[in-house]
């Protein structure tokens, strides 16, 4: 048996079909780039039968990505398998996907067929496909609830017709990891196929379990794994993708199994996906979540910086992810402040660094994360004893155009501890982006927003807490300047001010970040 797993990504199909993961043909044939750079082996592109939007975007896929297999779903019809090979049919390699119900809930109450019925729709569904491309697969869908025997024998009969892929699909995310690993030994010993034909897994994870489930397949025998950029599918979701391929890469001590997908494009694919969608990963989410690789723990930030190893199973560089792993809050000892003050040009030892620590402290009781803008503030006001204050919001006002064809104009007032206050207007299509060209231009900090995130939680009626951390919105942005990233964030009541105040300190930490280099450049030219 290969010792290679194939990963076919359903993104596009099952992840699509998702409640709020929709997505335009321009927005899928995106992710299928990206899909194609992280070398999947197949990408389901669609469901051509689900109407001519979705067939165009399959076609678009097949026409213009190459290196994968593209593939289209299709049900045991003859119009179906006939869509899915119009739309396939630009591909240089190309696979029908063709799946019926074989469980005694769906042949009883969903298609209302015999068990002599299904079987025979199996065959001639296979051989129809087969006018199309010699690359079929199929599925029994609700195979975990299917009789065993009657699996082996849907099954068998598949690989003769022609499948080269025989997918047992978990459907409803129901199945154990002990449960699935014995089906698919029994199916390895009992399925009529040639040794070419391999089976596939399609975890679902209404028990959490759709990785683990998929793990325990491998182990049976599975040699195809069907999952999903960020874990995204119908109900709770598919199997992540990122998430099996570094179980795989990490324990491959356990596994014995390698894939070929490039793990160094993991991240640029989730985030491909979360701006198509608009819609982010967890942050606590395995992997790609913004606390994968993130430590704001004093005892684990000791660890990291003595050897990253201590705390961290996998290299962040091995996603394609390049962070700074210690996270300033008010979890965070005295050895993270003092290396990230030295990294700042700054030296705490002794007394100094006791100071610092205690009002590096109440800033992060009061703030949560203290970002670079904030600490160089705290840090400066330690060495020259003078107050250092950032750049805060006062007020922002938009006008909304006049002629049906112009632009809203935003009007930002900011203050300063040194500049005092400051005020500009600016026009742009948009009225966050009119508010953000204003910030930028009194920032002095020319960038465009990389990623917005902003989570909105209705107040209860009557609710009165002055603590900001009562507050509805909270925004996290990110922007980029000459080609960097930096991250923002803010809580506020209302959403227009909150995310102004993100950009704010976005722009701010990118000002201190260049000032500090600046400084540096400055202090290499006269030594």
């Amino acid at each position: 048996m290969t010792d290679t797993v194939r990963i076919l990504d359903t993104t596009l199909r099952d992840g699509e079909q998702a409640p709020g993961f929709s997505m335009t043909p321009d927005g899928k044939l995106r992710m299928a780039r990206a899909l194609a750079a992280l070398n999947v082996d197949v990408i389901e592109a669609g469901f051509a039968a689900s109407g001519q939007r979705d067939s165009d975007a399959i076609a678009d896929i097949a026409r213009q990505i190459d290196g994968p297999v593209i593939a289209s779903l299709a049900r045991a019809t003859r119009g179906d398998i006939l869509a899915a090979g119009n739309a396939l049919a630009p591909a240089a390699r190309r696979r029908i996907h063709v799946f019926i119900g074989t469980s005694p809930l769906h042949r009883e109450f969903k298609l209302h067929m015999s068990r002599e019925t299904v079987l025979e729709n199996i065959r001639t569904a296979i051989a129809y496909a087969r006018e199309f491309t010699d690359d079929v697969e199929f599925s029994a869908e609700d195979a975990i609830r299917t009789e065993r025997d009657y699996l082996v024998e849907c099954l068998s009969a598949a690989a003769a017709a022609g499948a080269g892929v025989l997918n047992v699909p978990d459907t409803v995310g129901y199945t154990t990891p002990d449960e699935i690993f014995d089906l698919f030994r029994f199916l390895s010993s009992h399925v009529d196929r040639a040794p070419d034909v391999i089976f596939s897994a399609h975890n679902h994870d209404d028990l959490g379990m759709a990785v683990a489930n998929s793990l325990a397949a491998i182990r049976g025998g599975a040699r195809q794994v069907e999952c999903a950029v960020n874990g995204i599918g119908e109900r709770a979701g598919n199997c992540a993708l990122e998430d099996l391929v570094m179980a795989i890469r990490t324990r491959s001590d356990a596994f014995g199994v390698r894939t070929n997908v490039d793990s160094t494009k993991i991240m640029a694919a989730s985030r491909t996906l979360a701006q198509i969608t608009n819609t982010k990963p967890a942050r606590n989410k395995s992997i790609v979540g913004a606390n994968a690789f993130a430590h704001e723990s004093g005892i684990h930030q000791h660890g990291i910086l003595q050897n990253r190893e201590t705390y961290e199973i996998m290299k962040p560089e091995d996603i394609g992810l390049t962070t700074e792993a210690i996270v300033l809050g008010k979890h965070s000892g005295r050895h993270a402040l003092a290396a990230r003050a030295q990294a700042l040009g700054y030296v705490l030892q002794g007394e100094k660094l006791e100071t610092a620590f205690a009002a590096f402290r109440a800033v992060a009781d009061e703030v949560g994360i203290v970002d670079t803008a904030r600490l160089l503030a705290l840090l400066s006001e330690q060495e020259s004893g003078r107050p250092q204050r950032l750049w805060k919001l006062n007020k922002v006002d938009i006008r909304a155009p006049v002629a049906a064809k112009g632009h809203p104009v935003a009007r930002v007032e900011l203050e300063h501890g040194e500049r005092g206050r400051v005020t500009d207007i600016a026009s742009a299509p948009g009225a966050l982006d009119a508010a953000f060209s204003a910030v930028s231009q009194m920032i002095r900090v020319p960038a465009r927003v990389h990623a917005l995130d902003m989570q909105y939680i209705a107040a209860d009626p009557g609710q009165t807490c002055p603590d900001e951390q009562c507050a509805n919105v909270l925004v996290e942005i990110q922007i980029e300047v000459e080609g960097e990233i930096f991250s923002g964030r803010a809580r506020a009541r209302d959403i227009l001010p909150c995310c102004v105040s993100a950009y704010i300190d976005a722009a701010s930490n990118a000002e201190a970040v260049r000032a500090v280099r600046g400084s540096f450049s400055a202090g290499a030219k006269a030594a």
